[in-house]
């Protein structure tokens, strides 16, 4: 990936061992901290500390000038010249990358490698939501099981699913909003709901809302084979058998 054409926000800190850029990412504010020139602090304090002590013996000027050079001492300067903190930023710009949609420098994590966008301007923002909303599963499953609630958890999970496959719900990653079924339009933002399919046990009929067997009967029920959208959930555009919206990006099947 080509270097981001500028630097993002930036503090200068010192923590005692000479001044240091701290950079921030324009969309969550991540830090990435640079290096202070400890060797460079080292070997100035040593010669200031030498000159200091010299040069206070001097009557009338020395002690001013000694006070001088202590206010320059890098333990306690906050200043860095233009060409320093370029030398700073060399040191962190591999981990930011620039938006070529919204022009912002953002952090690694927000930034969607494989197309080159950030997170949110990427035509694979339905499936990067995904994604993380998948490791984020990952994480709360395995903290459930390290303090013995897996059953409970996984208990959970498959009645979110059948809360999910009697309502109508909005597709956008953004919002996620559900509704009674039949419900055209979201709610919160407008997009097109994604509706519930009805499941009746194929050898006897009964509802089996979303159940691998029948409840009455014990058959096991087969997953109908996907339909293609015919439109883009969010925008309405033409699909044409796309998995992605020509229009607008959004994923589609």
């Amino acid at each position: 990936m080509p270097n981001p054409s500028r630097m993002p926000r930036y503090d200068i800190r010192n923590d005692g061992t000479g001044p240091y850029a701290i950079f921030y990412c324009d969309r969550c504010g991540r830090e990435n901290r640079s290096t202070p020139n400890l060797g460079g602090t080292i070997a100035s304090n040593i010669g200031q500390d030498v000159a200091g002590g010299f040069l206070r013996n001097i009557p009338i000027f020395g002690g001013a000038i000694a006070n001088n050079m202590e206010r320059n001492d890098p333990r306690y300067t906050y200043d860095l010249t233009s060409q320093q903190l370029n030398e700073h930023w060399n040191q962190v710009k591999q981990y930011f990358r620039e938006c070529p949609t919204c022009n912002q420098i953002v952090c690694i994590s927000d930034f969607d490698e494989q197309s080159g966008f950030c997170n949110d301007d990427s035509p694979r923002a339905s499936q990067v939501a995904e994604s993380r909303g998948a490791q984020t599963g990952a994480a709360l499953k395995g903290i459930a099981s390290a303090f013995g609630l897996g059953a409970a958890f996984e208990q959970a999970g498959k009645a979110a699913q059948q809360a999910m496959s009697q309502t109508a719900h909005c597709p956008n990653p953004g919002c996620g909003a559900i509704a009674n079924p039949g419900t055209k339009f979201c709610p919160e933002c407008g997009t097109l709901m994604v509706q519930p399919v009805a499941s009746t046990c194929s050898k006897c009929g009964t509802e089996t809302k979303g159940a691998k067997f029948c409840p009455n009967c014990g058959t096991k029920q087969e997953a109908p084979a996907a339909v293609a959208p015919a439109a883009c959930p969010k925008c309405g555009a033409p699909a044409n058998g796309a998995k992605f919206c020509a229009s607008c990006g959004t994923k589609i099947a």
